[in-house]
C-alpha cells in the first residue's frame, strides 16, 4: 500500500483511536474523533467540487481545526496551502490567487481582511470560518462546526505517492513560492525521523506503522509534542506535528498567538509533553526566564517528562543551549539546519556534551559546491554553497526560472541549493555561515551576519541582534548592528563594538550599534532583515 500520510494516519487511527490525537485548550480529539471530522470536512470539499490537486487556504492560527483541515486535504488527495496569517489583503490575495486556491478554511477574526479580496479571487469556491470572536464579515462563508456536522464522513480511498504537497516559502526574498513535494517522498522521510526518537524501527508500510505505534501507545511510549512555533511555518507542522503524528503521538497547541513561555511550561507539566519546537534563542530566552521566575518563586514548573527540544529556522547559540541543559538536565537538543526547500544538517546537544553553534553533523546526502561546481574538500577552509540531497522538491510552482536555479543535477544526483554557506571542517562537519544573500561586502572583506549576532548576542546586556550592511563611502557598506537591551541594562554602543572586537577580527565589528526595544522577527522567530535595515537606517540618520 502507497506511504501517504493520510491513509498512514487512517492505520493508526485503526489501532490507537480511544488515544487523544489533538489539544487545543479544553478541546481534545481522540484519533478516531480526529479521522472523522477530518472526513466529514473532506466530504465539504468534495461536495464543493475540490479534487485531486485542488488547493485549499488556511490562513488560520494554530489549533485543532488547522491540523484537521490539513489531514482533509490529505484524504481528498488536495494541495492544503499555509497562508501567513500576518498577511494583509494584497499579501492574502497574492498567495490565494498565485497557489490557484478553490477554499479557503479561516479564523474569524481575520475575516475583514477575506471580505476585502473575495471578490478578486473567482477560483474560491468554499470559504469556512473558525470562530474565534466576531463573524459574519465574510458573504457566504460556512462554520466550520456546520460543515463537520453537516457532511458525512468522506469513505475513505485509494492515493498515490506522487501527490502533491506544497507549502509555501516565507518570502524573504520576493515574494512567497509553493515549494512542491511528493507526498510519499515526505511520508517516508518523516517515518525515518519519527519512529527511531520511539527507538523502534522504521515502518515500510501503512499497516507496519499501525502496528508498531499499537504495540508503542500499549507500553506508554508516545511522543506528545508542543509546536511553539506557528503551524503554517515548515518548523512548526513539519517537526512539531507531522512527525509526532506519523508516530502515532499527540500535538498539542498553544492558544496564545505569540509565545506565552508560563503557558507552554504549564502545558509541558499538565500534559506530560516529551518534546518541543521552538525556534532558537528567539524562543529558548523566554521559556529559560520563566523557569527561573517560577523556581525563584517557590512554584517551579514540573518538565520531568520533556525528553527532546528540536529547533530550527534561526540561530541557536551555545550558550543559551548550555542554559536550557542547566535547567532541564535530561532533555537532548537537536538543532536542525534546513528549509522549506530541504533539510541539510543537525547538531545534537545534551548534557555532558560540549553544545555548539552553527557546526552541524552533515546530512549523508548534503554536499557543499564552489560557485564552478566543485565539491569542497573538508578542512580546505573554502566556502560553497550547502545542496541538500535526499528527498528534494520538485520545484515552485509556477516558476520553472527560479526552480531551474534552486534544484540542480550534479554528478547525476538532484540537489537543492536554498542559499545557505558553509565552510566543511576536517571532521566533515558542517559550519554554517548564513545566507549568501545577506552576506555584507565592507572594505573588500565578506562578513556574515549570524557570526557577528551571536557575537553580539553574547555581550553581557544584550537581549537580542540583527546584523546588517548599510550603505557606507569608505567600506562600501558598514556592518551595523540593531539590538534590544536586557530590561534595566545599560549597555552602550562603545561597549558592544570593544566586546565584539575582543571576539571577531576587527573588520566584522559593528560600526554602528543602533538599540531598539524590539528585534523585528516573523512569529516564526526567523529575522526580518528588511525591517532592521530600515531600524539602522534611521538610527543612523539620527
Amino acid at each position: 500500500m502507497e506511504l501517504h500520510f493520510a491513509t498512514v494516519w487512517e492505520a493508526i487511527t485503526d489501532q490507537i483511536g480511544d488515544t487523544t490525537a489533538v489539544v487545543h485548550g479544553d478541546v481534545r480529539r481522540t484519533w478516531s474523533e480526529f479521522d472523522e471530522r477530518s472526513a466529514r470536512l473532506a466530504s465539504a470539499f468534495t461536495a464543493a467540487g475540490l479534487g485531486p490537486d485542488s488547493k485549499i487556504g488556511l490562513y488560520l492560527y494554530n489549533g485543532n481545526e488547522y491540523l484537521e483541515a490539513q489531514y482533509a486535504a490529505f484524504k481528498m488527495r488536495g494541495v492544503a496551502i499555509n497562508v501567513n496569517y500576518r498577511y494583509l489583503d494584497d499579501e492574502l490575495w497574492y498567495l490565494l490567487d498565485n497557489s490557484d486556491s478553490e477554499a479557503l478554511v479561516f479564523h474569524s477574526s481575520l475575516g475583514d481582511r477575506v471580505a476585502r479580496v473575495v471578490e478578486r479571487l473567482p477560483k474560491l469556491k468554499l470559504l469556512i470560518e473558525v470562530d474565534d470572536g466576531d463573524t459574519g464579515a465574510v458573504a457566504g462563508a460556512q462554520s466550520f462546526e456546520a460543515v463537520v456536522a453537516g457532511h458525512d464522513p468522506m469513505p475513505r480511498i485509494t492515493r498515490r505517492e506522487d501527490d502533491l504537497y506544497m507549502l509555501y516559502t516565507g518570502g524573504t526574498t520576493g515574494m512567497p513560492k509553493g515549494v512542491m513535494y511528493a507526498v510519499g517522498g515526505m511520508t517516508s522521510s518523516y517515518l525515518t525521523s519519527g519512529f527511531p526518537l520511539l527507538g523502534l524501527p522504521v515502518p515500510s508500510t501503512p499497516a507496519e506503522v499501525g502496528a508498531l505505534v499499537k504495540q508503542a501507545a500499549e507500553a506508554g511510549n508516545r511522543l506528545i509534542s508542543i509546536p511553539c512555533a506557528p503551524l503554517m511555518h515548515g518548523t512548526g507542522i513539519w517537526l512539531g506535528a507531522f512527525i509526532p503524528m506519523l508516530a502515532g503521538g499527540q500535538v498539542v497547541t498553544m492558544q496564545s498567538r505569540s509565545l506565552d513561555a508560563d503557558e507552554l511550561l504549564g502545558l509541558v507539566q499538565a500534559e506530560r509533553v516529551t518534546n518541543l519546537t521552538i525556534v532558537g534563542d528567539a524562543f529558548a530566552k523566554p521559556i529559560i526566564a520563566a523557569l527561573d521566575t517560577a523556581k525563584e518563586a517557590g512554584s517551579p514548573y514540573d518538565t520531568s517528562s520533556l525528553k527532546m527540544i528540536i529547533s530550527s529556522g534561526v540561530m541557536f547559540t551555545s550558550e543559551i543551549k548550555e542554559q536550557v541543559l542547566d535547567r532541564i538536565e535530561q532533555v537532548v537538543i537537536l538543532d536542525a539546519m534546513g528549509s522549506t526547500e530541504g533539510a541539510m544538517g543537525i547538531s545534537m546537544t545534551m548534557r555532558g556534551l560540549p553544545p555548539s553553534t552553527a557546526k552541524f553533523s552533515q546530512m549523508p546526502t548534503t554536499k557543499v559546491f564552489t560557485e564552478d561546481g566543485r565539491e569542497v574538500q573538508p578542512g580546505s577552509g573554502e566556502i560553497g554553497m550547502v545542496a541538500a540531497g535526499g528527498n528534494v522538491p520538485l520545484g515552485y510552482f509556477k516558476d520553472e526560472e527560479k526552480s531551474a536555479r534552486t534544484f540542480k543535477v550534479i554528478n547525476g544526483e538532484r540537489y537543492s541549493f536554498p542559499g545557505d554557506m558553509a565552510m566543511v571542517a576536517e571532521d566533515g562537519s558542517l559550519i554554517l555561515l548564513g545566507r549568501g544573500s545577506q552576506v555584507i561586502n565592507t572594505g573588500g572583506e565578506k562578513v556574515f551576519p549570524e557570526e557577528v549576532e551571536e557575537a553580539v548576542k553574547r555581550v553581557p546586556g544584550v537581549q537580542d541582534c540583527l546584523v546588517v550592511g548599510i550603505d557606507d563611502e569608505k567600506f562600501g557598506q558598514a556592518v551595523t548592528a540593531v539590538a534590544s537591551r536586557v530590561e534595566g541594562a545599560e549597555v552602550d554602543e562603545a561597549t558592544v563594538i570593544a566586546d565584539v572586537k575582543r571576539q571577531l577580527a576587527g573588520f566584522k565589528a559593528p560600526k554602528r550599534v543602533v538599540f531598539v526595544s524590539q528585534i523585528p522577527r516573523a512569529p516564526n522567530g526567523k529575522a526580518d532583515y528588511k525591517t532592521a535595515k530600515q531600524y539602522a537606517l534611521d538610527g543612523v540618520a539620527g
